[in-house]
């Protein structure tokens, strides 16, 4: 099948283009691809690990398959990182590899992402689907100083959190927590004190809907399991 793949920058001086359409095998996945140009530009190999993958202009995971005439592109790093908001709270499916490009930096030797998501039970209770709902005005300054705070209490460096609101169906991510840090220790444990107390601050309530009936809204607090 044929694709299209979009070159910026270092990637458009190795390759002499700003864009080629190349055939590819059936079902083949974004780092399928990223192995495919790697053979014919050499000169990529360097970049292996420092891109961000997208398709049809939406990043994308490295596994995710890519259908005959998708337009493709790797990202290349960029000065002073990507224009992605630290804090967000949104209505569209979440994605941590921007915010892990975010929050990097190269004094930081980990980074450590945290995603939550929609399971298929509840206690005894079988799940069909969640509902956020969200003060977003005030929730986000909530997702900020809670991240300011986090990086008081613990040695580490950048925070994001964007928080997901809507209907979600299982297997859905609701929220995600990356934190850089100089070593893992503190990234880890200033993850888990972030989730605990967006449970305990965050204006987010949630609904629980079940295969028999829903659950009354309640705030993130009520959800310790």
């Amino acid at each position: 099948m044929q694709i299209t793949v979009r070159y910026f920058a270092a990637h458009r001086d190795i390759t002499g283009t700003d864009k080629e359409r190349i055939d590819v095998p059936e079902s083949s996945s974004l780092a399928d691809i990223w192995n495919v140009l790697e053979h014919k530009y050499t000169a990529l190999v360097p970049y292996r690990d420092r891109v961000l993958h997208a398709c049809n202009e939406r990043f994308c995971e490295p596994s995710t398959p890519v259908s005959a005439g998708d337009t493709v592109a790797f990202i290349p790093p960029v000065s002073g990182g990507l224009s992605v908001p630290l804090y967000v709270v949104t209505d569209q499916p979440l994605d941590a590899i921007p915010l892990q490009t975010a929050v990097a930096g190269y004094d930081m030797g980990a980074i450590v992402s945290f995603a939550g998501t929609v399971r298929d039970h509840f206690g005894d209770r079988a799940t069909a689907r969640l509902e956020y709902e969200a003060y977003s005005e005030m929730a986000v300054p909530v997702l900020a100083h809670i991240g300011a705070e986090a990086q008081q209490l613990f040695a580490i460096g950048k925070v994001a959190i964007h928080h997901r609101i809507g209907i979600l169906e299982l297997g859905e991510t609701a929220v995600v927590v990356v934190v850089a840090a100089a070593h893992r220790g503190p990234a880890l444990e200033a993850v888990s004190w972030i989730m605990d107390s967006i449970k305990a601050l965050a204006p987010i309530w949630k609904k629980e809907h079940w295969a028999d009936g829903a659950r009354d809204w309640i705030g993130n607090e009520h959800e310790r399991e």
